[in-house]
């Protein structure tokens, strides 16, 4: 109990102290020329900001917060000289990248509840055999394709419950354990840079694009992204054998058997059910140029089969990761008003006058992300990062969403900096300073390879 009124008592502290620097800030910079919107916005952007970074009240909350603060400042005529029509700030919850989210959630849960997941997973293990690099190497390419249809943070839960028993057997101080537990959260948070789905940064890059004119397809972002991600996970895995991986003795594969356990007849025909909707709705989405279906339409397939057929239940529905639905939403009300009010164009210009070139702009903003990012949500930075960069270069748009949201999925030198490391380190088996190595290799040829990649193909 005491405890508890602990915590409340420093999470009021932090967001009393988010508010007074919000409104310092505020004050300071605020221009005279400001309309009352463009007043209100810059104080919701600092204030947001320090909430995300004190994590004074959980982030979905900032999102709920922000959206109710848009409609409530900016539409109501005895707070603003000039009210505006509220209704695109509160819309961002039928925004087709919500919709392409919740199809994504829904194959994850129903891929999780047949165990469907484990099964390719132990599939895969069986494939790489009992040579510890190549377990490494199926381990860490598993995981990074079941991060591009599933949330690295459900993927790194799964995969590091699988591999729990051989890690325990082998010791916190094997070099193969440390390799596997390291290697988990590194192609988790790689794989999520190759689909929409895989990571919401990703969405809440397509979803600014689209409100600023821009569409981009399933297939067109993984021709972006699956290159990086594939890149950056054979680098990590890699540097993880020549670093801890010395001795090539065979490890133990026993644990296996014990994981299987007994599948019913229902939980086989689900199974199937399951892998025809995948094969479906992924192929939907990288064929939408030829049947005109948008990718969030196609989401309508698992939505309705898994729930129709009894895959899904009610139960399984309210477990879905919705906060992560209300933070991209809240992400996106941000954006449009920080747009709409005039704010990116008006600090645009000032970088613009500058006169920095375009390619160190680009660079400045991939590696400020991707550090900004290491100590806060990498969906908040790229809130944040995304319309600002958009603002400035603004025939680059398409270009630098896409390298600030791949910079804000490199931030992993921290066991705060991403849910998959912090997943790893709960374990107890990994020390803080082990992350280095992931967060250095990582943080610094991540941006890097988006930035070629994504220059080089425009």
């Amino acid at each position: 109990m005491e405890k508890t009124i602990q915590k409340g008592g420093k999470s009021v502290l932090l967001f009393l102290l988010s508010l007074g620097v919000a409104l310092g800030l505020t004050f300071l910079l605020k221009e005279p020329d400001f309309t009352d919107s463009q007043v209100y916005v810059i104080f919701l952007l600092f204030f947001s900001v320090g909430l995300w970074l004190t994590e004074a009240i959980p982030a979905f909350a900032v999102s709920l917060l922000i959206i109710a603060y848009l409609v409530f400042t900016l539409g109501n005529g005895y707070l603003n000289s000039e009210p505006q029509n509220i209704d695109k700030y509160a819309q961002t919850f039928s925004s087709s990248v919500i919709w392409l989210l919740l199809g994504g959630f829904f194959l994850a849960r129903a891929m999780t509840k047949t165990k469907l997941d484990q099964a390719l997973f132990r599939y895969t293990l069986k494939l790489s055999g009992t040579n510890p690099r190549h377990l490494l190497i199926g381990l860490m390419g598993t995981t990074m394709l079941a991060s591009m249809i599933m949330s690295n943070t459900a993927t790194t839960a799964m995969v590091i419950a699988a591999v729990l028993p051989l890690v325990t057997t082998l010791g916190k101080e094997s070099g193969v354990s440390k390799a596997l537990l390291l290697g988990i959260p590194m192609s988790a948070s790689t794989g999520g840079m190759a689909t929409i789905i895989g990571t919401p940064p990703n969405a809440i890059a397509v979803g600014l694009l689209k409100n600023a004119g821009v569409e981009i397809e399933f297939i067109d972002w993984m021709i972006y992204g699956v290159p990086i991600a594939i890149v950056l996970t054979a680098i990590c895995c890699l540097v993880l054998i020549l670093v801890f991986i010395k001795d090539k003795s065979p490890v133990p594969l026993d644990f296996l058997e014990s994981q299987k356990g007994d599948i019913s007849g229902e939980t086989r025909s689900h199974r199937r059910i399951v892998s025809a909707v995948i094969i479906v709705t992924v192929g939907l989405w990288l064929t939408t140029s030829l049947h005109g279906l948008t990718v969030a339409s196609v989401c309508a397939v698992p939505l309705v089969i898994l729930t129709l057929t009894g895959v899904l239940d009610g139960k399984d529905i309210q477990g879905l990761p919705w906060d992560t639905l209300l933070l991209v939403a809240g992400g996106l009300s941000l954006g449009i008003a920080l747009e709409n009010t005039g704010l990116l164009t008006h600090y645009g210009q000032m970088l613009i006058g500058m006169e920095l070139k375009s390619i160190v702009l680009i660079f400045i903003f991939a590696y400020l992300t991707m550090l900004v990012s290491n100590i806060m949500s990498n969906s908040a930075a790229s809130t944040v990062m995304i319309p600002l960069g958009m603002a400035i270069l603004t025939g680059l748009s398409l270009e630098i969403a896409l390298i600030i949201a791949f910079a804000a999925s490199s931030a992993m030198f921290l066991p705060v900096s991403t849910p998959p490391n912090a997943i790893v380190f709960s374990t107890g088996l990994i020390q803080q300073k082990d992350f280095r190595i992931g967060g250095i290799l990582v943080g610094l040829l991540g941006p890097l390879l988006a930035i070629s990649w994504v220059l080089l193909i425009n």
